[in-house]
């Protein structure tokens, strides 16, 4: 017999502080807590830092300045900013005006940011002087925090529970990024939750290290502050060099790091020991049973998070103890409700797979300015009246003891080093080159822990297609995460019989890769070193050109790592990440290594010979089967 709806949903109690006037918003809770504790610190960057009653202060400030400047409740104000000791102050004055926040990395394209800007309308931008070069144009004014001074400021705007405090915007099957609203009531039950398990109180610092267009920045930012703990805010450059993010990890005395697998593995390829009293936090994307090992005897806790941007940053949450057993999603944090239902929209029983709804006071508002697609992914609850629900699009299942199983996606959308990418955007993208005929993308793994975003590329007849060239094309709209690292030409994508992809089918360009080791040759040039290095470890069919930026053909910061650690066992010194961050193909990084490093490049190219390839073409996998026709 099927459960009831409540026994499945299994509806965990609410935690942290009681409903009441402090819990209406995030930054209400922030200056009640900086009247509690007005010397405390709250904020740290680098050396810098700054107390409870000067982080409100600031907020103040930066809430009259909007204000001045024509901000008024009910609007969107966008952050183009990068991670320093001014974000978190940001985000609560843009909330003291009653306004909404909408989280813009300097890093995303230009087109894609203007894209953002205008389907949001915000009513102004917060900028610096370092990222304002940066902005596209735009009508809205903007305003430099650099410019802003403390000044004596109004009350806070009254915000009501339904009322928007953010906008993040989403990868979108149909080539354009959708915006998901998320209400303060939506946002204050998330922090509540958080709270209680996996917790967070004062004395705690939670070191952030999350781009702030990535939902989950909103715990790594403002968790600490509600709770009257400490974050301590990594820059970029730091978040990306696994020797300086452990660095970062003992200077601050964080004992809290929210990461995605990618960025943990960093850190442990760092050589990072924990610590008994280290809380890991993990999300983003599945937690893998060998990292879960890693981590284990390293902390106190380890929690796997779930959660779709749809339902405010996580979901359900589970304590992994046993890196050996399987590694679920677990129970519904507060207020939440976790349905699994099958394509009658039936519960189903535990054991059985279905897709996983959500429901309870995380689910947002809905996408802004798309009602059709907020009908279709968001429905009223059948199982609790005048509540609604949000189909996740994965598929899950109930355990005998009432947690939850996540087995995937029923759709095409992946999830890559943390972000959620609808393989459908990138295709769209893809196919307005003139040169391209049709595409198609998927993950695949070139080694266990190494899955790489693929493109399977159809040319026009006549066509010749070009990596560089495609590459750049997408680039223009967007983000790095969603460019492809492997082209695969084929004369025809495989098809069903009723016309539809056969995304099973595609060639997997890694499935029979065994590639010899390269050696450089005698005499070899430092670049003709470094090709051998690169090539190595991305495990490529073609040896990188010259031009090629190493991310962008299947590199991450973790395979970066490994050229460092190999690079300085050549050189006899060690070379910062950042640097090749700075230097991302093989002819600029060379070129770096000789201006820098003049002597120790010098022993080591008069060093040992041994042979290797020449440099290579441009590279792109050419597929010479024609596809074909498969069975329904």
């Amino acid at each position: 017999m099927p459960p009831t709806p409540a026994a499945q949903a299994r509806v965990h109690p609410a935690s942290g502080p009681p409903a009441g006037p402090a819990r209406a918003s995030v930054h209400g809770r922030v200056a009640a807590q900086a009247g509690r504790t007005p010397k405390a610190i709250a904020v740290r960057y680098g050396a810098a830092t700054q107390t409870y009653a000067q982080l409100d202060a600031r907020a103040s400030a930066i809430a009259a300045a909007l204000r001045a400047a024509g901000v008024a409740p009910g609007v969107y104000v966008a952050l183009f900013c990068e991670r320093a000791l001014d974000l978190p102050a940001a985000l609560l004055g843009i909330l003291k005006t009653g306004a909404a926040y909408l989280p813009l990395d300097p890093e995303l394209p230009r087109e894609r940011v203007a894209d953002m800007l205008a389907d949001a309308e915000v009513a102004a931008i917060l900028a610096t002087g370092a990222t304002h070069a940066e902005l596209p144009a735009y009508s809205a004014p903007v305003l430099l925090l650099d410019d802003i001074a403390l000044s004596a400021a109004g009350a806070a705007a009254e915000t009501g529970p339904g009322d928007a405090a953010y906008i993040i915007y989403t990868s979108g099957s149909t080539g354009r990024p959708k915006g998901v609203v998320v209400t303060h009531a939506n946002l204050v039950n998330f922090l509540d939750s958080m709270a209680g398990e996996p917790g967070l109180r004062p004395g705690d610092t939670l070191l952030a290290v999350t781009t702030i267009s990535f939902d989950i920045a909103g715990l790594e930012l403002l968790l600490p502050l509600v709770t009257g703990a400490c974050v301590a805010i990594a820059a970029r450059e730091t978040v990306v060099d696994g020797e300086r993010l452990r660095e970062q990890v003992a200077a601050q005395g964080a004992n809290v790091l929210q990461a995605t697998p990618a960025t943990w593995r960093l850190l442990l390829a760092a050589g990072w020991r924990g610590s008994r009293n280290f809380r890991a936090l993990c999300g983003g994307e599945p937690l893998p049973r060998d990292l879960a090992a890693a981590l284990l005897p390293r902390v106190r806790e380890l929690w796997n998070l779930y959660g779709p941007t749809e339902t405010t940053v996580w979901s359900t949450i589970f304590r992994v103890t046993d890196a050996s057993a399987p590694i679920l999603i677990g129970r519904p944090i507060a207020n939440t409700q976790c349905y699994v239902l099958d394509t009658e929209g039936r519960l189903c029983p535990p054991g059985e797979i279905g897709e996983l709804c959500i429901g309870g006071a995380g689910v947002a508002r809905g996408y802004h300015r798309r009602p059709e697609l907020t009908a279709e992914r968001f429905a009223a609850d059948p199982f609790l009246p005048g509540s609604r629900l949000y189909r996740t699009g994965d598929l899950a299942r109930w355990t005998g003891d009432g947690q939850l199983d996540c087995l995937g996606r029923i759709d095409f959308q992946v999830k890559l080093r943390g972000f959620r990418v609808e393989v459908g955007e990138i295709e769209a993208t893809l196919n307005g080159h003139p040169a391209v005929a049709d595409s198609a993308c998927g993950v695949r793994e070139a080694a266990p822990g190494d899955a790489r975003l693929v493109a399977w590329v159809q040319p026009r007849p006549g066509a010749k297609l070009e990596a560089a060239a495609l590459t750049a094309h997408l680039r223009r709209r967007l983000p790095a995460y969603m460019l492809p690292q492997q082209y695969v030409v084929v004369e025809a994508l495989p098809r069903l019989l009723n016309g539809k992809l056969d995304r099973k089918s595609l060639r997997d360009p890694f499935a029979t890769l065994v590639l010899p080791t390269p050696a450089p040759p005698v005499g070899a040039s430092l670049e003709q070193r470094l090709l051998a290095i690169w090539q190595e470890v991305l495990q490529s069919p073609a040896p990188p050109a010259a031009d090629e930026r190493f991310f962008e053909i299947g590199g991450t910061s973790l395979l970066a790592v490994t050229v460092m650690a190999r690079v300085r066992d050549a050189l006899g010194v060690r070379v910062p990440v950042t640097k090749f961050f700075a230097a991302p193909t093989l002819a600029q990084f060379a070129a770096m290594l000789e201006r820098d490093y003049p002597r120790e490049t010098g022993a080591w190219l008069a060093g040992k010979a041994e042979a290797a390839p020449t440099m290579p073409p441009p590279r792109v996998a050419i597929d010479p089967a024609p596809a074909v026709e498969h069975a329904v």
